[in-house]
């Protein structure tokens, strides 16, 4: 595996209603593609999930607008296209992203730009860790999801895929907009509503009918596909929420501004109005890492596994890989609607 590929790699492991305010539909006025989130107060995180999304705490926050889907590759392609912007995974890392000393010399197989693919165990394949789960493909990059022999060719209403979050911050300056925080992708993926299961309701599958773009089966072994998706979707396939945003559960993870730490909600800023998340980054699992988060869940996320598309499920990767799996949506402080 690419050394680069080493931080970004481990999964997560897996107050009333009045309080999230009325749900609103997309506003006529405001930036185009974008939805308003109405200020208001919320719970934040789930004393029923996983250990760093405890414990359950009101936040306060002021109203923001929010893309009403992730960033497409169309949209990407023209951000290219206007500033000749090269992503991270279409770079060869420097010795400073493998945390050498600067000026270090590189053996050639360390030089290839590329980024992080799923390596699914094959048919009678033994059983393998996490690691195991993902390799490093070269060529592998926002143009060429799987590897040099693939392209966006008839995705371009995909969300793009393997820009780290470095690429998601340079696209957002050039749109004029900028990264959720995590309290806002977490208020925005609600709708609303308060104490749900799901991005869509307290049903994992209500009607029998997915309501995300994830995995149905045991991953990474069999993928059901009764959601009718292998891969990524194109945006707006499945019904938005409340607010009228799409794939808020699924599809890709979507990166935050936010430092990730798993005791960040312990913190004393965690309660604070407009909460930006801790100073700096720790991940017990990869000590010597910064890890930034991202929420949502992807493609790649099953009940079995890392049950992502819960609204405060939260994973952390480093700010210089890409996956295939992970992408971004953007807000803007724009005036009320």
């Amino acid at each position: 595996m690419h050394p680069r590929a080493l931080a970004g790699l481990l999964f997560a492991l897996a107050l009333p209603a009045s309080c999230g305010g009325t749900p609103h539909e997309a506003a006529n006025e405001g930036p185009a593609g974008m939805v308003w989130i109405p200020p208001g107060r919320f719970t934040m995180g789930d004393d029923r999930g996983m250990p760093d999304e405890r414990p359950a705490h009101a936040v306060e926050l002021d109203g923001f607008w929010m893309d009403a889907h992730e960033v497409t590759n169309a949209e990407f392609q023209a951000f290219v296209d206007a500033t000749g912007y090269v992503t991270t995974a279409e770079r060869a890392p420097t010795a400073e992203e493998l945390g050498l000393p600067p000026g270090t010399e590189l053996p050639p197989e360390s030089q290839i730009p590329g980024s992080l693919v799923l390596n699914p165990p094959k048919p009678g394949e033994s059983a393998r860790g996490p690691y195991q789960w993902w390799r490093w493909q070269p060529g592998a990059s926002w143009r060429a999801p799987e590897g040099p022999d693939s392209s966006i060719a008839g995705r371009l209403d995909h969300p793009v895929v393997h820009v780290s979050w470095d690429d998601a911050n340079a696209y957002a300056a050039w749109a004029g907009k900028r990264l959720p925080t995590e309290a806002e992708w977490e208020r925005a993926s609600r709708g609303g509503a308060e104490g749900k299961t799901y991005i869509w309701g307290d049903e994992k599958v209500p009607g029998g009918i997915w309501r995300g773009n994830v995995w149905q089966g045991p991953f990474p072994y069999e993928n059901e596909l009764a959601d009718g998706f292998a891969g990524t979707s194109p945006v707006g396939s499945f019904e938005p929420n409340a607010y009228g945003l799409f794939d808020m559960g699924g599809n890709v993870w979507e990166w935050c501004s936010d430092w990730y730490r798993p005791d960040a909600y312990a913190l004393p800023e965690a309660t604070r109005p407009n909460p930006a998340g801790p100073a700096e980054s720790f991940d017990p699992d990869e000590p010597g890492i910064a890890k930034r988060v991202t929420r949502g869940g992807s493609f790649l996320c099953s009940d079995s596994y890392c049950v992502g598309y819960r609204p405060s499920a939260r994973m952390k990767t480093s700010p210089d890989t890409g996956l295939v799996h992970t992408g971004f949506r953007l807000v803007s402080d724009a005036p009320a609607p």
